[in-house]
């Protein structure tokens, strides 16, 4: 099976470090991807301005990947998210799929719905699987203590999602625990890290996640690890904007799990951009065994 990647409209300008990462751990791992250049945006900027417009352009990216004969994986949470809210609205709502299709056709495409949207961790989780990841570790993490933040997109909502257990979720715990790092238990792990409030009511989003890092700090962890695009340049970019301005003493940096992944199957520093990172991360190599 060849995947097509559906890359996150953020990341070729904030974050290219997560589309170099997963790059290099899919090598890595013999998984087979091709870019498509003509997806559009996942349709989630537009969600709550026009669901129409939402709907179609989730539509366009599904019928582009079934016209290649080739399911979509995302490393994005609102990727995965939108695009299976799209297809679970195209199946309950039929006269919205055939008016969706219309306009399609006028671009020769048309959106059948056999296209699978896949997590990464999904792919590497239940496809590929623990053990397989297991045996090709090559250097494991001793003593690090992860924060995991899974991120809401990623779990919610569940009958839609279809991850993993929203309340009491795993399987980001079970990947990180991969690479020999203890992910640790926190209270606010499952919170909002204030993201989608930015440029609304920027002390509010400040708040959010000045408040889960100092419980994550609390909690032993020695570095964060996310799941979502979006909530990692909230503790990267921003958490620098909020050591500065709320004159916090310490930095919790955050690393991407296919950077902490990558390092594990001894990917090196430069392929993973390690030094792109706000926050500097080098420090993890600290803990190699």
């Amino acid at each position: 099976m060849t995947y097509a990647l559906f890359r996150c409209c953020p990341t070729s300008i904030f974050a290219k470090q997560y589309e170099s990462s997963t790059d290099a751990v899919l090598r890595k791992l013999g998984v087979r991807f091709k870019d498509i250049k003509e997806f559009n945006c996942c349709g989630y900027p537009l969600k709550s301005i026009d669901v129409k417009a939402y709907t179609l352009a989730g539509a366009r990216n599904l019928a582009l990947a079934e016209s290649n004969g080739a399911n979509i994986l995302t490393f994005c949470n609102c990727c995965f998210n939108s695009l299976r809210h799209v297809q679970h609205a195209l199946k309950k709502n039929p006269p919205l799929h055939q008016e969706v299709n219309a306009t399609l056709e006028k671009e020769g495409l048309t959106c059948r719905q056999p296209v699978e949207v896949k997590h990464l961790f999904e792919l590497l989780f239940n496809d590929i699987g623990l053990v397989k990841i297991r045996n090709m570790v090559a250097r494991s993490f001793s003593g690090l203590k992860i924060a995991t933040h899974y991120g809401c997109h990623l779990l919610r909502p569940k009958d839609i999602v279809r991850f993993d257990n929203p309340i009491a979720p795993s399987i980001f715990d079970r990947l990180v625990e991969l690479t020999g790092a203890e992910s640790i238990a926190w209270r606010t792990k499952l919170d909002c890290c204030g993201s989608p409030l930015l440029g609304v009511d920027d002390e509010l989003s400040l708040d959010l996640t000045q408040k889960k890092l100092q419980d994550a700090i609390r909690s032993g962890a020695d570095y964060l690890c996310s799941a979502c695009v979006y909530c990692q340049i909230q503790f990267d970019r921003v958490q620098k904007m909020l050591l500065s301005r709320r004159n916090e003493a310490r930095p919790l940096p955050s690393i991407l799990y296919t950077q902490l992944l990558g390092l594990s199957l001894g990917i090196d520093d430069k392929t993973l951009e390690i030094d792109k990172n706000e926050l500097a991360i080098t420090g993890i190599k600290n803990f190699r065994a």
